[in-house]
């Protein structure tokens, strides 16, 4: 049996005048992520993690941020692209582990949106998707609410 793990780091400035999407669930908040995607960290460091178990570089080399095309994208249409390598190249998802941290707004009552959208794009049961909030304890850029990151940990196995 042939396993892969990759993991996966995002963050991303809160301002105004940005929705808030994380794991392609637009959230209520008054400040929203700063990208030039729609600038979904969890769905960014999920990616990541896709993309590193395979050797396959970063959603830099494949999304440029100097890329006009994709301007205020929808992340969850990069993520059904990240899954399309993952396929053409014989691999698919056993889980995923995530984490957002974030001070505002609480989290909890969208993690299961979060899990059934993200496992929707990617072909997955909802229980092959784990997302977990907490805070960094007001510590940093993001305990500040200057930001907010995300940590993904994805394993791929061989078709």
């Amino acid at each position: 049996m042939q396993i892969r793990i990759g993991n996966g780091y995002d963050i991303h400035r809160l301002v105004k005048d940005r929705p808030l999407i994380l794991g392609g669930i637009k959230i209520e908040h008054e400040l929203g992520l700063l990208g030039h995607s729609d600038a979904d960290v969890l769905t960014h460091a999920i990616m990541d993690a896709m993309l590193g178990a395979l050797s396959l570089g970063d959603i830099g080399h494949y999304f440029p941020p100097t890329d006009p095309q994709w301007a205020g994208a929808d992340s969850l249409k990069l993520l059904a692209q990240v899954h399309g390598l993952l396929k053409d190249r014989q691999w698919h998802i056993v889980n995923i582990d995530s984490v957002v941290v974030a001070e505002r707004p609480k989290l909890k009552p969208h993690i299961q949106a979060m899990r059934d959208r993200l496992a929707e794009v990617l072909e997955l049961q909802s229980d092959q998707v784990g997302i977990k909030a907490t805070t960094n304890e007001r510590l940093g850029p993001v305990g500040k609410e200057k930001g907010i990151c995300a940590h993904a940990v994805v394993l791929l196995q061989a078709n």
